[in-house]
């Protein structure tokens, strides 16, 4: 079966095939999984019912679980693999950090790794992002934007902007950007955030950008830019109380790949500008090249006043996050240690050496291998590719910037209405794509492709075959087959 699987990848084909038998190291991993292993975002009733896959090796842009099957990382082990599994740059500057120090803390010290990768992300980020403030992940990096964001406005002298009155943050609908408590305040997804409504302070929230579900109840080739317009009033009534606006920009990724029009990333600087606002780029999933660019706001030539950076940054290798900010952000905390203008935040393993050692070698391999040149055929054969599904009769939209791809799938494409909750079909794709040698992840009914940049010619296209006849096979079988084995995805 390791053999099919692995000459399905290669060659391009795609094909269901039957699961090999369990062996007993795989059956004594998911007992002891089931029994002490509490996954995230994951229904553990499900996943206790199940029999999941448990992935022991990888190589290139492969998975290997434990009975030896080998399957194409169709998600880049959740947007963060960038240059493909076992790179020879990135474990050999691991395995040599290991031999001069595994950690040492920031709080009080400097370490070699840790100041190298500041003056290398200050080098290639958009100008004028100069400071450098590390934490552990996505999460992480926001909620110290929204800290430093908050305490400079209550503390900075006037001549630096500081203003105590702007207390409030904006962010969008359907806004996703981490788990921890600030975080999810930003937040804009009911379905992950609406029960822990008592612990969030409030917010400002902006309409999504969403042609295909426009909020503004618009169609296509009928668009007034409303959401623009709509994020124009917002500031308009209340620009002198906002401390910051913040923002994923270009896409929206776990809202399902939400794309904004061109110019309204940069509509929203502007505005931040007129209304001395703080604009915080979440690019914590569009970041390192995803988008077709290093950083997403390159496109636009937008320049944040907070850019928020993980998954890609160490090159899939190990939790690491940066906040880069502004000398002026950084001026507004200098002063006598009895003013007490210190950002009091730090985390254990801040700038961790080896985290740091793999960033490095990340871009080096982006510099050298040329990775965003080579990357631009690949993400044009990605959209021919991704052409050919939208004749599939339950496809109702394919939404894609650079590689970050939402295919969302409808009960009936006409009235574009969604399936049942319970149906559960976007898992059930998952599980289908996986037969054909191929891992995705869903986010409800939208099925998201987010290969590693490293991917083939040949890999893209298994990707998106075995997408497709996975869409195919589950739409056909409708609301009543293929509920065995869902455990979560």
């Amino acid at each position: 079966m390791s053999g099919q699987v692995a000459e399905n990848g290669a060659s391009g084909r795609s094909g269901a095939s039957a699961a090999p038998a369990a062996t007993d190291a795989t059956r004594r991993l998911r007992a002891l999984d089931k029994a002490h292993v509490w996954h995230p975002f994951t229904q553990m009733r499900d996943w206790l019912a199940a029999d999941p896959l448990v992935i022991a090796a990888a190589e290139g842009n492969r998975l290997i679980d434990t009975d030896g099957v080998s399957y194409l990382d169709g998600v880049s082990s959740l947007w963060t693999n960038v240059h493909g599994h076992r790179h020879p740059r990135l474990d050999a500057a691991v395995r040599a950090q290991l031999d001069k120090v595994a950690h040492t803390t920031l709080l009080g010290l400097g370490s070699e790794p840790s100041i190298e990768l500041a003056a290398r992300l200050a080098a290639i980020a958009p100008q004028g992002l100069t400071r450098v403030f590390y934490s552990d992940s996505g999460s992480t990096s926001v909620e110290v934007a929204l800290k430093i964001a908050f305490q400079f406005h209550r503390q900075a002298p006037a001549h630096l902007g500081g203003d105590a009155r702007r207390t409030r943050f904006l962010s969008l609908r359907n806004a996703y950007h981490g788990d921890t408590v600030g975080a999810v305040a930003l937040g804009g997804m009911d379905l992950f955030h609406a029960i822990y409504a008592p612990l969030l302070f409030d917010t400002l929230k902006a309409e999504s950008p969403h042609c295909y579900r426009c909020p503004f109840g618009r169609q296509a080739g009928d668009c007034g830019r409303e959401c623009i317009a709509h994020v124009e009033d917002l500031f308009a009534r209340h620009g002198h109380e906002m401390c910051a606006a913040v923002v994923e920009p270009l896409v929206q990724g776990a809202a399902g790949m939400l794309l904004q029009p061109p110019g309204w990333l940069r509509r929203v600087r502007e505005l931040c500008d007129a209304h001395g606002v703080f604009l915080v780029a979440d690019e914590v999933a569009v970041g390192f090249g995803k988008t077709g660019t290093l950083f997403a706001c390159e496109q636009e030539g937008v320049t944040p006043d907070f850019l928020c950076l993980a998954k890609g940054i160490s090159g899939g290798y190990l939790p690491l996050a940066a906040t880069l900010t502004t000398e002026r952000v950084h001026d507004g905390f200098l002063a006598r240690h009895e003013e007490l203008r210190t950002f009091f935040h730090g985390h254990t393993y801040t700038g961790n050496p080896l985290a740091c050692a793999a960033a490095i070698a990340s871009l080096d391999v982006f510099e050298e291998e040329q990775v965003m040149e080579r990357l631009q055929p690949k993400i044009a054969r990605l959209a021919a590719r991704l052409e050919t599904l939208r004749d599939l009769p339950h496809v109702g939209d394919i939404r894609r910037c650079g590689v970050m791809t939402g295919i969302e799938m409808v009960r009936n494409r006409e009235t574009r209405e969604s399936y049942d909750l319970a149906q559960r079909m976007g898992h059930r794709v998952t599980l289908e794509t996986r037969r054909r040698g191929v891992i995705v992840r869903p986010l409800g009914d939208v099925m998201v492709l987010m290969p590693p940049l490293s991917i083939t010619d040949e890999e893209i296209d298994l990707l998106v075959d075995a997408t497709g006849e996975a869409i195919r096979a589950v739409t056909e079988r409708g609301a009543t087959g293929g509920l065995d084995g869902l455990a979560g995805a």
